[in-house]
């Protein structure tokens, strides 16, 4: 079995104080495999949140797998913002755009979809995907294959307007399209501060092979959305998930576990298998 606690939306520099020393000791106990943060580290891409964020970064209890997002990427610093958008989040979290892990279980891939060419929405293109079909083909056919985006593929919120459009990540369909070729099976993404679960196949209803989609709310943001602060504990064993989210209680001053959905892979889909009381399994 396989445990990956997914962070995203930290936004260091707009941040309840309380929360990161809490989240620290909520990873921490997860005891997981992979770390993985899905974007948006600092709230304005300034020199002192992003020293912040790395400071945070190197108290994770295993290695991290990141990916920028677009608050990550200079909005007021108009040279830099063209001329090296993403020149700090390479200096203070990773020079890795394209991260993987990968080990007999699983094989976790980040691509970058923050633009410099877009304020808040996000981008992909033909490039990215092949490279990440080709990195993928070479894992064997026991890995659960995932991808790692900051912008979401779906809003999971049923919402079909301007809104939710705008908010879905560009290009989408031709990259899913791509990805559920490379037989991708899930979809790590954050950007909304909310989370969900969804399946490829609402918006996007490919035969022959679908990924479960998981948003993961901000974790430390004081810009909530609605939803109290929470990250994912998402465990992995023998073709099932198990997804844990752990909402941040200010009374308690700690993470608690509210709710855990489970998810099992068939040949061409998910099949829910509902909300037990307690994790899948434990970690082996």
């Amino acid at each position: 079995m396989r445990t990956i606690a997914h962070l995203s939306d930290l936004h260091f520099g707009r941040v309840d104080p309380a929360i990161p020393p809490a989240l620290l000791r909520a990873v921490s106990a997860a005891l997981p495999h992979l770390v993985v943060v899905s974007g948006d580290f600092t709230q304005r891409a300034r020199v002192q949140e992003f020293e912040a964020a790395a400071r945070f970064i190197k108290d994770l209890p295993a290695p991290v797998l990141s990916v920028p997002g677009n608050h990550d990427v200079p909005l007021y610093d108009v040279m830099r913002r063209w001329l090296s958008p993403l020149g700090r989040y390479r200096r203070y979290i990773t020079r890795d755009l394209a991260p993987l892990y990968a080990d007999a279980e699983i094989a976790v891939l980040g691509v970058n979809t923050a633009r410099s060419l877009t304020f808040k929405n996000g981008r992909i293109n033909r490039r990215q995907i092949d490279a990440a079909a080709a990195r993928l083909a070479r894992c064997g056919p026991n890995v659960m294959r995932i991808l790692v985006t900051h912008h979401p593929f779906d809003t999971m919120d049923g919402d079909p307007g301007q809104g939710a459009r705008q908010a879905v990540l560009g290009r989408a369909n031709m990259a899913m399209a791509g990805l559920l070729q490379a037989r991708i099976d899930v979809i790590l993404s954050g950007h909304l501060h909310t989370s969900g679960i969804g399946q490829s196949t609402t918006r996007y209803p490919l035969p022959g092979h679908a990924a479960l989609l998981i948003q993961a709310g901000t974790a430390t943001s004081t810009r909530r959305r609605g939803e109290e602060n929470a990250f994912n504990v998402i465990r992995i064993a023998d073709r099932q998930v198990a997804i844990e989210r752990m909402a941040w209680r200010p009374d308690r001053g700690a993470f608690t576990s509210i709710e855990t959905e489970r998810f099992s892979k068939t040949a061409v889909d998910w099949v829910h298998l509902g909300s037990p009381a307690g994790p899948a399994a434990d970690r082996g």
